[in-house]
């Protein structure tokens, strides 16, 4: 259906919330868009709006705190930790038109608000769409497009909002969340890069009503919620229903695939014992070294160098060792020092792998393969300075 079919379907939306407004004198019609997620991995989590629909000026609002501008400084700022989000107010045909181009479903519910509820939430939105007033600083976990209208539902009601028990089980994470998420998509590489750039802070167990930092979350805590003893939301509505999708296909080249697969090569190189397997394999314990010595660059630079809170204390830096970008270039060196240092990697990689489920962050279980072949190749640089008098074949 075109865009401009729409139309007809907004004002009898308008005239019926006139209509049955009753001694409602706002003349105000407030619902919360819950939208499906989409197939990158910015829309995977889906995404939540508030419409504001005013029978009385005929328009059709929604309030969408999930902006942001996307120019030539977008990635410097977004891997600082500095790109702000803002509120936006579009007509809901546009927003709805957009929704509609990406085949992603919205639902709504209303918000059972008295008049003089409605009119201070909509005042409240107004004045947080002012230019001075519109930006800020994302943070994923607990300020975002979802927690924002959590929010400020919640500061202009009369009384408490009573959230029912919407924990998928007690005690879970949000990592755990993230994950629920990412594994419905099968997005395995992206849930890899999570777990590896966003350290303990994830690992913190999620409050029931911290859940909501979720889209679906937030609908269902709103769909359990009470206000002075009567539901906050109202029965579902659904906007638009999306074109069924194809669930995902089976991804066969999963991390631990990829990983184990990697491992069994330097296996397989070390079986041969030619030359040239010799060769190669020198190479690749550079390679293997030397990157995960820059990934530890990157973990402590996005720890310290930004604005990332999440990025903190991050327990990958136990295996994703920074000093092996230096260790690399001394693959060859018999020096003690250097055969101290490769005894110490050894010890490292054994305590990571025995204490696994101990540590207070949940690594990547993929990562598994990587590890042990970083012990391995680690034992056998170890090796290799400790024969170094005696021979500098290195097997």
């Amino acid at each position: 259906m075109k865009k401009t079919g729409f139309s007809f379907l907004v004002f009898f939306l308008l005239f019926y919330s006139s209509a049955n407004a009753g001694s409602d004198s706002s003349h105000l019609r407030i619902t919360l868009l819950t939208c499906s997620p989409g197939e990158e991995l910015y829309s995977t989590f889906g995404h939540s709006a508030l419409r504001v629909i005013d029978s009385a000026t005929f328009t059709d609002k929604v309030y969408n705190y999930g902006t942001f501008d996307f120019n030539p400084d977008f990635y410097p700022k977004f891997i600082r930790g500095k790109l702000l989000y803002y509120l936006s107010v579009e007509d809901f045909i546009d927003f709805l038109y957009s929704y509609q181009l990406e085949q992603r479903s919205i639902v709504e519910q209303e918000l059972n608000l008295s008049g003089e509820e409605k009119l201070k939430l909509n005042a409240a939105l107004q004045l947080n769409a002012k230019e001075s007033n519109k930006y800020y600083k994302y943070d994923f976990l607990y300020d975002n497009c979802a927690t924002r209208i959590r929010d400020i539902v919640k500061h202009n009601v009369e009384g408490d909002i009573v959230i029912g028990n919407i924990l998928p089980y007690p005690e879970v994470t949000f990592r755990a969340l993230i994950h629920n998420s990412l594994n419905r998509g099968r997005m395995y590489w992206s849930k890899l890069g999570i777990d590896l750039l966003l350290g303990r802070g994830l690992d913190q167990v999620a409050q029931n009503e911290q859940t909501m930092f979720l889209p679906d979350y937030l609908y269902k805590g709103f769909d359990s919620a009470f206000v002075g003893g009567k539901p906050l939301a109202g029965a579902v509505n659904t906007v638009f229903n999306a074109s069924p999708a194809a669930p995902p296909g089976k991804v066969f080249f999963t991390p631990f695939v990829v990983f184990a697969a990697g491992f069994m090569f330097f296996v397989a190189l070390t079986l041969v014992r030619r030359e040239w397997s010799k060769r190669l394999l020198g190479i690749l314990d550079f390679l293997l070294i030397l990157c995960t010595g820059l990934l530890g660059i990157l973990l402590v630079l996005m720890w310290v160098g930004t604005d990332h809170i999440l990025c903190r204390n991050n327990y990958n830096l136990l295996w994703a060792i920074p000093f092996h970008a230096i260790a690399a270039f001394f693959l060859r060196s018999n020096k003690k020092i250097v055969h101290q240092y490769w005894a110490l990697s050894v010890l490292i990689y054994v305590l990571v792998l025995s204490f696994w489920v101990l540590l207070p962050q949940e690594l990547n279980k993929d990562l598994v393969p990587v590890i042990l072949l970083l012990g391995w190749r680690s034992w056998k640089q170890f090796k290799r300075t400790e024969n170094a008098p005696k021979t500098t074949h290195l097997s």
